[in-house]
């Protein structure tokens, strides 16, 4: 039974993708963690932030603009995970 946006499963997993961009990020050289491993941490806490507000909207239409943001966070942080991938 979902009683809270902390029993999504998709909340449960946006909150791990925040702990493993912390933990990427950490390893960055120095002059990198403020620039993209800075943007990578907000938007990724960004992911789970919109489901908890999203979720605790009472109108449809305003969960479903949340989740819509969402996703353009999740891309975000696939297309700067993907630059620091290429950056090494």
């Amino acid at each position: 039974m979902i009683r809270s946006y902390k029993d999504l499963v998709v909340w449960q997993k946006g909150i791990d993708l925040v702990e493993e961009g912390y933990r990427l990020t950490a390893r960055f050289p120095k002059h990198e963690r403020y620039g993209l491993g800075g943007q990578i941490q907000r938007a990724a806490v960004s992911v789970p932030s919109n489901i908890a507000e999203g979720h605790e909207r009472h109108h449809l239409n305003e969960y479903l603009q949340h989740l819509s943001i969402d996703l353009a966070s999740l891309a975000e942080v696939e297309t700067q995970t993907e630059i620091a991938r290429r950056l090494k």
